[in-house]
């Protein structure tokens, strides 16, 4: 898509004629092959997320959030009930299919359909789903409904000096928009924020990417993954 000129001969970004505004994200259940996302329930979730979280190695994960680390379920889950039970952000649950077990949050946020941008965050993944193929599965479906509904821009921000999300943000695809220096601060420290983000443009080459890597054929019989998603989005021009 072009940009144009008016009548006074300036440049002017392209027409949005015929455009019609999404609905706000609604509390669905996703299904995917390896992990369910289903809008989070405390009362059921809480325990198998501290459970989770808590898993060895997970003590890192807290760093770059703004909250946390929790030292009992008690407060936890008086965090998951007073900041995540809203509409904005509105929070899901990532459940391993296999095990049934949550494993991990996710949250749409700055939910804006007037403009069609939405951004993903709160993301905190436990040791027991991070890096397989159910990690990368919650964050497509995520994705993938967000864009049905006719979302036009999809953001992923993070410290700027997080290099895994950063990383994380490139392999799926987002393209690095820039870094906006001091731009807030958390658990008493200055944080600089890294965007990223995936238009409607960018969606359906990139949707394809995810479905070509998503096919059982892509994996062998040990489960390892024969053509890396990395490949397939760098060679569509996504990393920044």
């Amino acid at each position: 898509m072009n940009n144009t000129v008016n009548g006074f001969n300036q440049p002017v970004g392209f027409s949005l004629v015929g455009w019609v505004a999404p609905t706000s994200p609604q509390q669905v259940v996703l299904e995917g092959a390896d992990v369910l996302i289903q809008p989070l329930d405390v009362a059921r979730d809480a325990k198998a997320l501290f459970d989770a979280f808590n898993a060895p190695s997970g003590g890192q994960n807290w760093t770059y959030l703004p909250y946390g680390p929790f030292q009992t379920l008690s407060a936890f889950t008086g965090w998951l009930q007073s900041s995540c039970t809203g509409t904005d952000p509105m929070f899901f649950t990532i459940v391993d299919r296999a095990t049934g077990s949550a494993v991990g949050l996710a949250s749409y946020l700055r939910i804006d359909p007037a403009n069609g941008v939405i951004e993903v965050g709160h993301i905190h993944l436990s040791p027991l789903v991070q890096q397989t193929r159910g990690a990368t599965e919650a964050m497509v479906l995520m994705m993938r409904y967000v864009f049905d509904l006719g979302y036009r821009r999809y953001e992923w921000k993070c410290d700027a000096l997080n290099a895994p999300s950063r990383k994380t943000a490139q392999r799926l695809g987002f393209s690095y928009n820039g870094t906006f220096p001091w731009a807030t601060m958390y658990k008493g420290r200055n944080r600089d924020t890294a965007w990223y983000a995936v238009t409607g443009a960018d969606w359906p080459t990139l949707n394809q990417a995810f479905t070509t890597w998503l096919d059982p054929k892509n994996f062998d019989d040990k489960g390892m993954q024969i053509q890396r998603l990395s490949d397939l989005t760098s060679a569509m021009g996504q990393k920044g």
